[in-house]
């Protein structure tokens, strides 16, 4: 599985910036989709989750800002960000296939960096 986010930039603060992750395969529907931002100096943290079936997950400091979300028939996730802040500044993973037994995701992509000025 190869996955490719795209949609970052540099964005005022308020404003807003919607990354899509783009992956290969066809059983991408079956997945556990999830994105992961990284800031520097920072240790990589869980923004969003979403199953196969919709469920979504998010984490406090993005609850009502963020929206994940898919198209099974693109082959693709998103996360919609409104309201950004400067601490929002990452580069953000989009991440598939969650593993049960090592508790990880199996596939990443390159990331994608979003920076968020005040």
């Amino acid at each position: 599985v190869q996955l490719v986010e795209s949609g970052g930039g540099l964005v005022q603060a308020g404003g807003s910036l919607r990354l899509s992750c783009a992956a290969s395969g066809r059983t991408f529907s079956r997945y556990y989709m999830g994105w992961f931002r990284q800031a520097p100096g920072k240790e990589r943290e869980l923004v969003a989750t979403i199953g196969s079936d919709g469920v979504t997950y998010y984490t406090g400091s993005v609850k009502g800002r963020f929206t994940i979300s898919r198209d099974n028939a693109k082959n693709t996730v998103y996360l919609q960000m409104n309201s950004l802040k400067p601490e929002d500044t990452a580069v953000y993973y989009c991440a598939a296939d969650y593993n049960i037994e090592t508790h990880e995701f199996d596939y990443w992509g390159q990331g994608t960096q979003v920076t968020v000025t005040s």
